[in-house]
């Protein structure tokens, strides 16, 4: 078990990041394991060819076979706004004896695999350009979805915040945490290891491909972290591009096969800019048709940080129902 103990300082600046290398990370993972559940099924098929092109022998020295993947798989996370180019900079930049260390430990009693040596010796930029390949390959076409996740998950804990204070936003944050005088546990086997945040904060990093695991990282003294499961993953890929064909054609009958779509689009927060490149229309275009919605209380609207994200209200959800179209991936 971990216990991170927290203080006045601490519980003032925990905060949210999201990891485009995490979701790099945890992906591969996924793949690495073999464990790629009928959820991310549609995903897999998608992106199965294009990893042709990406040097996965590489990354499979990188990534054990197990789920504990090395810590330089996880740096630079900072808040909602940190970019994977961020990220893999200071992956490439990673000190050779410390890219060394960390593969040791990852690889544990098993030792380093032969083809490890590669990797030593071509250095950590060689494995942050086999890292920016995967990302172009299998995450940057569906960043926008995933980070509209990431955003609703995020929007939820700040409500489950403002409602019931830090224990109520960790209650549901997964099976395996909880808030206990004052310290932050996560339960695992083995024996219980203390860190003292000592004011750091602690960083909490919603992600769409580590359910049902969890990462605790002890940062010193950078801030430490803990990756979860970002809620509402089940709904992920379930839109038109990874389903069979809804039968919407009475939705759009209903509201116009432009604003059906968007409604059908925004079961997660989406921006103007993310629904204009998803369904391949002009962000004017869209923003009209967003503002017509919001009118008729089918979508909502915030702010998140520069974005302005939408996403459609119980109501929409009943008359999309009621239309027999796809709610969540599956026909009504």
């Amino acid at each position: 078990m971990f216990r991170l103990q927290m203080n006045a300082a601490d519980l003032r600046r925990m905060r949210f990041a999201y990891s485009p290398l995490a979701e790099v990370t945890e992906s591969l993972c996924m793949l690495r394991c073999g464990r790629i559940s009928e959820q991310y099924r549609g995903w897999f098929e998608t992106i199965r060819d294009r990893l042709h092109g990406v040097d996965m022998q590489l990354l499979r020295v990188a990534l054990p076979p197990w789920p504990q993947a090395p810590r330089f798989m996880f740096v630079g996370a900072a808040d909602p706004g940190t970019t994977i180019e961020q990220q893999l900079r200071l992956v490439a930049d990673y000190p050779a004896d410390q890219l060394r260390q960390d593969l040791t430990e990852s690889w544990g009693d098993t030792g380093l695999p032969p083809a490890a040596e590669r990797l030593l010796s071509d250095g950590a930029g060689r494995l942050a350009d086999a890292l920016w390949e995967y990302w172009q390959a299998a995450i940057s076409p569906y960043w926008a979805r995933i980070r509209a996740l990431l955003d609703a998950d995020v929007g939820y804990r700040v409500t489950r915040l403002a409602d019931g204070g830090i224990e109520c936003l960790l209650a549901d944050l997964h099976p395996r945490v909880k808030l206990h005088d004052r310290a932050v546990q996560v339960g695992t086997q083995g024996p219980v290891t203390e860190h003292d945040l000592s004011g750091a904060g602690l960083l909490l990093v919603p992600c769409s491909f580590i359910w049902p695991y969890l990462e605790v990282g002890i940062g010193n003294p950078s801030p430490s972290y803990l990756i979860y499961g970002a809620r509402g993953i089940g709904t992920l890929w379930h839109d038109r591009s990874f389903s069979e064909p809804d039968r919407s054609h009475v939705l759009d009958e209903l509201l116009g096969r432009s604003r059906a779509a968007i409604l059908i689009s925004v079961a997660l927060p989406m921006s103007t800019t993310d629904l204009a490149r998803e369904l391949g229309q002009s962000p004017p275009a869209v923003s009209a048709h967003l503002s017509v919605l919001r009118r008729s209380g089918l979508v909502t609207s915030r702010r998140s940080g520069r974005r302005v994200l939408y996403q459609r209200t119980p109501l929409a959800t009943s008359i999309i129902a009621a239309a027999g179209g796809v709610i969540d991936g599956r026909a009504s």
